[in-house]
């Protein structure tokens, strides 16, 4: 039997075909049903991204009791981020959208704000008894609630559920009606617009529909719509992956009394210096650092999302220098600056496992007093299987 044939289920109907109010004959229909196709982006699911932004952004915090579902089925992470944002939505409303200033030039019969005297003098206002002012209004059409009602609209694309998909276009077009206009904003303009103290009720929202946008990943399959250039989408999913993995240990963790930590700053023990030496000597700035229990341990975490290996000069195989040299800095560099988990450390260095090529990888060494882990996690695996990955590397340190 097929590949393709053992995923089919049948579905056998009996019909009865009446002529005349008598039954003539009973005739069996048998339905096949196959499940959707699975998208890749390169040879990872696009299932499994979806899981990657959903860690990698704010918004598992508000999942509760969803966590273990969304791993067990993660073709339903648009449908679950689409009904949250939809929930908050309608929280805020019930509440009243923030509202903000924006910036609008009119010519008036009176002074309203400052006056353009540029455009007064050159239309020659003054002589119609009208004036060209700059001023404020205040308004619900702000790019943040620009942004959530595209937000709500692309939703209802993405999303398998019906009932889901009705709710947000009913939403988008209720925040229309209240004056927030269809038209999209960048993310530029929204990261203009920070988060006040009054407006803080407006994070989860303004979360939800970041990670909508981000849901909308492009497959290998034909269309209209133009891919962002390489070196982009390289820097993009290495971006990913660095904050997935972090987001992943947040979640998994803490409950269990480790501290979670990422972008920790590290300090070079200085004894002595030249004058200039600060404005050419690089920092170091780890991912991810994990702190066990009780203090028992920490475990330095660098991801890369490139291959384990590469080519040696000596050898078929070889770790990459710049990656062991990296990962010893950060750890012996700490000795001595009366941290009481400094000595103790450990680093490892986590890479992705997604080409055919790539070999999976999990081996050690310890240098100096400090143990140093080389591993791989295979994302194109299904969910749970990524998540055990995951918890038994560290497990292992």
């Amino acid at each position: 039997m097929s590949a393709s044939l053992q995923f089919n289920q049948y579905l056998i109907f009996q019909l009865d075909t009446f002529e005349g109010g008598r039954s003539l004959q009973e005739e069996s229909v048998v339905l096949s049903i196959t499940p959707p196709p699975i998208n890749y982006v390169g040879r990872i699911p696009v299932r499994n991204l979806w899981l990657l932004m959903l860690y990698a952004s704010d918004s598992f915090k508000h999942l509760g009791d969803k966590n273990v579902e969304v791993e067990e089925n993660p073709e339903n992470i648009p449908d679950l981020v689409a009904e949250l944002l939809a929930d908050a939505v309608e929280h805020r409303i019930r509440r009243n959208l923030t509202f903000g200033y924006r910036q609008r030039n009119e010519t008036l019969s009176r002074v309203r704000g400052r006056i353009d005297h540029l455009q007064t003098a050159r239309r020659q206002l003054m002589s119609k008894g009208q004036i060209a002012c700059v001023f404020e209004d205040f308004t619900i059409d702000t790019p943040r609630n620009r942004m959530v009602c595209a937000a709500l609209t692309s939703a209802a694309r993405i999303v398998r559920s019906t009932a889901i998909s009705r709710r947000c276009n009913s939403l988008a077009n209720r925040l229309i009606s209240m004056g927030v206009s269809s038209r999209t904003t960048s993310r530029h303009d929204l990261q203009l617009n920070q988060f006040g103290r009054n407006d803080r009720a407006d994070r989860q929202m303004v979360e939800l529909a970041k990670l909508i946008f981000d849901l909308r990943l492009p497959t290998e399959e034909a269309g209209p719509t133009k891919l962002f250039a390489p070196d982009r989408e390289e820097h993009w999913i290495r971006s990913l992956f660095e904050k997935a993995v972090l987001g992943f240990y947040k979640l998994k963790l803490i409950s269990d009394s480790w501290k979670v930590s990422g972008g920790t700053r590290l300090y070079w023990q200085i004894e002595d210096a030249s004058s200039g030496i600060e404005d050419i000597l690089p920092g170091m700035i780890t991912d991810i650092v994990l702190d066990l229990p009780n203090n028992q341990g920490r475990i330095i975490i660098d991801t890369k999302f490139t291959s384990v290996v590469t080519s040696g000069r000596f050898r078929s195989q070889s770790l990459k220098s710049g990656h062991i040299y990296q990962i010893y800095a950060y750890l012996n560099s700490q000795n001595g600056n009366g941290h009481p988990l400094a000595e103790v450390a450990s680093g490892l260095m986590l890479h992705p496992s997604i080409d055919e090529e790539d070999e999976e990888i999990d081996e050690w060494v310890t240098i100096q007093n400090h143990k140093i882990r080389f591993a791989t996690v295979d994302l194109t695996q299904d969910p749970s299987s990524i998540s055990t990955q995951l918890l038994k590397i560290i497990d292992a340190q």
